[in-house]
């Protein structure tokens, strides 16, 4: 892999002034793209439930209801 120097080539950059700097009314050299520069794009996620917790949370909600429901029932009866 190559290295980019990502600064700007005062001899060849114009605008600047001897010391680096911009002179009023002048507008600053733009940064060199670096492709080894920024973080990492994350890889594309599964979106949705997977179906094996979606089971169990839905088994779950099914035995707490029936656990209600004959509670409720031996109440009343």
């Amino acid at each position: 892999m190559s290295y980019v120097n990502p600064d700007p080539e005062p001899e060849r950059t114009t605008g600047l002034e001897p010391g680096g700097g911009v002179p009023p009314g002048e507008t600053p050299p733009a940064e060199s793209s670096m492709p080894e520069a920024g973080p990492r794009q994350p890889e594309a996620r599964r979106r949705g439930w997977a179906k094996a917790p979606l089971t169990l949370i839905l088994l779950l909600v099914v035995l707490i209801a029936a656990f209600f429901l004959v509670y409720a029932l031996v109440l009343i009866l």
